[in-house]
């Protein structure tokens, strides 16, 4: 497999130069951690030192030298370009090394990705007790710990809308790896003594957060041959089970000796390894054939087994990407997503961000044992899903996924009370919400990665992602506005009743997409209304 070249790059030594310089100015930050040790890693209160800040000016240096190296010049004239490009997979194309190592490449980026997320609710117990913020371990303070997930959630739903901007604009490939410099200069929360620099680090963590998994799905789309396709992208990005496996386990056998804050400073080995790997990620062809580099784009679409066409583009779709996603009948499909998204967030982050702390105030001591437990049982759910939404049928999948979520909701909602004590129980239930909501996501987003043409595809995935952290946002909203931490009977009933309607929804509207190329999913303004 011949991997990418340096010509990806707008300007590679920039781009080059802004890593180096975000990685310096993350470790100017490790001194006052390690310096921490004798007090528990608590520095709550302590000033920034002359290198720290120091370290921060040359994050910030090297966020906007990366960006210009990425950065295509003309990019207004390039989006224009781009959009009247189509990449079609061939039907008989097969699995080759290159698809193999471009799915290794998307499934760590994908899981350090949706790890970020999952740490908040990991970080949260000892943040609160370290800058002395609300929660119900420490119901004496004022200011809630939960607006470090306000943040945090606020950030992923910027970033999947500004991330499907660029993903459309500047390439594939360009959007990925901002994200994951963006993953290492944000794994300074981990050495932030002031709960304020937490919050505005945790907002960027989460724009690069929301941005990435839809332009993952995008590469893939664009990538995968139809035959494969929709089960190899769902077992990707259903790799949020892996994620929350990975982040309970570190933080059982880290956060016990180097304190919450080791669970950030992992972003920086982490994003490292993703820059690492840019040479198994390829350019998406259209960007490369609307910079002239028509050759790039033939070398890679012929690793892939991909083609490109010219076709016509009215002017007016253009200029108006976001407001096509609701025109026609793309708008009852579009529709469907934002629910469907908007009802899994609701579960995803208001049951499972807070049930560490819940688990803890009902007397699990071992509450990240137990989750870690209920994510490695429920792992082998997400090759079934993969297998069912690309093998069976993808809109019974999504039917069945909300169909089941809404049974084990309501199983939470009438056991109530009599969780406390039970361990094992709680771990079996605690599947379906940890795995059976991070697939659904992780679905919906790849659904929505198929249904929409070319030049709106980020934009479709994009919105897709926000959507799915639209729930979390406004339970993340209301706890922090002064409403009690949610408990776990009430977020399963609003949950189950969101999944219930979500359910209807996908039988009366949605396609099948099951083996369909991409192009006769969505045909230029409409698409095809048949079910199977």
């Amino acid at each position: 497999m011949a991997p990418v070249g340096e010509r990806s790059f707008a300007n590679a030594t920039a781009f080059w130069i802004g890593v180096a310089a975000v990685t310096a100015g993350v470790f100017a930050h490790i001194p006052m951690f390690l310096m921490a040790r004798d007090m528990g890693y608590q520095l709550a209160g302590m000033p920034m030192d002359q290198t720290m800040i120091l370290g921060m000016f040359a994050i910030v240096a090297g966020l906007l030298i990366s960006l210009y190296g990425l950065l295509p010049r003309s990019a207004n004239a390039l989006a224009s370009r781009m959009s009247q490009l189509e990449v079609n997979t061939l039907d008989d194309v097969k699995i080759s090394s290159a698809h193999v190592g471009l799915l290794i490449a998307m499934a760590f980026a994908v899981t350090i990705d949706v790890m970020k997320p999952t740490t908040l609710a990991f970080v949260m117990p000892g943040m609160s007790l370290e800058y002395n913020l609300w929660s119900p371990i420490n119901p004496h303070a004022t200011v809630p710990v939960s607006l470090i997930a306000l943040a945090a959630i606020t950030g992923t739903v910027l970033g999947s809308v500004l991330w499907g901007c660029l993903g459309d604009r500047i390439g594939r490939r360009a959007s990925i790896l901002y994200a994951g410099i963006g993953f290492i200069a944000t794994s300074i929360c981990g050495a932030m003594p002031s709960f304020t620099w937490n919050l505005a680090m945790c907002l960027l963590m989460g724009m690069c957060v929301g941005g990435m998994l839809p332009i993952c799905y995008t590469l893939l789309a664009e990538t995968m041959p139809a035959k494969y396709r929709g089960a190899l992208m769902v077992l990707i990005g259903a790799d949020v089970a892996g994620a929350y496996v990975i982040t309970s386990w570190l933080a059982a056998a880290l956060v016990p000796i180097f304190s919450w804050r080791i669970l950030w400073l992992i972003g920086l080995p982490t994003g490292l390894a993703l820059i690492a790997l840019n040479r198994w990620i390829p350019e998406s062809p259209r960007f490369l054939v609307a910079t002239g580099r028509d050759a790039d784009a033939h070398a890679v679409m012929a690793r892939y087994g991909a083609q490109i066409k010219e076709i016509p583009i009215p002017a007016a779709a253009l200029d108006d990407h976001w407001t096509e996603l609701f025109r026609g009948t793309f708008l009852a499909h579009t529709l469907v997503i934002i629910w469907i998204g908007f009802g899994s967030g609701l579960v995803l982050f208001g049951l499972n961000l807070w049930m560490p702390t819940n688990l803890r105030q009902i007397g699990f001591s071992d509450a990240d044992g137990i989750l870690r437990n209920a994510a490695l049982w429920g792992l082998p759910s997400t090759f079934i899903v993969a297998w069912l939404y690309g093998a069976w049928s993808s809109r019974k999948t999504i039917i069945l996924l909300t169909s089941v979520i809404t049974v084990a909701l309501f199983a939470f909602v009438f056991l109530g009370g009599s969780l406390a004590g039970d361990r094992l129980l709680v771990a079996l239930l605690m599947v379906v919400p940890i795995c059976g909501v991070s697939s659904l996501s992780a679905v919906v987003s790849v659904y929505a990665s198929e249904i929409y043409p070319t030049h709106m595809r980020a934009r479709g995935g994009g919105l897709a992602a926000a959507s799915t952290k639209l729930g979390g946002l406004v339970v993340v909203a209301l706890v922090s506005s002064g409403l009690a931490t949610p408990s776990t009977q009430s977020i399963a009933l609003v949950g189950a009743a969101s999944m219930t309607f979500a359910s209807i929804l996908a039988l009366i509207i949605l396609i099948e997409t099951r083996s369909r190329r991409l192009e006769q999913l969505a045909e230029r303004g409409s698409l095809q209304t048949e079910r199977q």
